[in-house]
């Protein structure tokens, strides 16, 4: 007679495991999912009142996640309301005026994604996202992130992001995402 084999299970990836802690933290007091598979990264408002709000992310990217998350956190009661939060998004290409308009409103969410990344133990990349566009100095736009990190640990993280953020830091235990020291501009400045 044969031998019983345990069944194997695929572990689960780091984007699945982002999206169950996600869940824990938000799926019955905010009625939010956070789900990959997404060609493209959108913010999906609830259809219905017993339906869930729905954070996609691109493919199944980890980064992806953090980065839409950092989105939801900042974005206010009206504009979770909204599809994509309501935002304009102008897509690769961007002109120098345009670009630093996309830095302006962009800094605060990749200095959260930034928090998240410490957190979960994952490497973070600044993201001037216009590949094809007019030639910039990255620079002022790094600082911003970075400044923009030290001002949430200084003077604390809006709400939802504090949730995650702590749950994060307890799943990875990782307490140096607390230090500010983690954080320097010379490791954003060479990625």
């Amino acid at each position: 007679m044969p031998e019983a084999q345990p069944l194997k299970q695929a572990m689960p990836s780091e984007a699945d495991i982002l999206c169950s802690i996600f869940e824990a933290c938000f799926a019955a007091s905010m009625r939010t999912r956070l789900l990959g598979g997404g060609e493209e990264p959108l913010y999906q408002p609830a259809k219905s009142s017993d339906d869930y709000h729905q954070i996609i992310f691109r493919s199944d990217y980890a980064a992806s996640a953090l980065h839409e998350v950092s989105h939801w956190c900042i974005a206010g009661e009206q504009r979770r309301q909204q599809l994509d939060y309501g935002y304009w998004y102008e897509p690769d290409g961007r002109s120098v005026a345009q670009q630093r308009v996309f830095e302006s409103v962009e800094a605060r969410p990749q200095a959260l994604e930034w928090l998240f990344s410490v957190a979960a133990g994952r490497q973070f990349r600044v993201s001037i996202d216009n590949l094809n566009g007019d030639s910039i100095d990255p620079f002022p736009f790094q600082l911003a992130v970075w400044q923009a990190v030290h001002r949430y640990l200084a003077n604390g993280l809006p709400r939802r992001a504090a949730v995650f953020w702590r749950a994060l830091q307890n799943y990875y235990g990782l307490p140096q995402a607390a230090d500010p020291r983690s954080y320097t501009l010379e490791s954003i400045i060479g990625s």
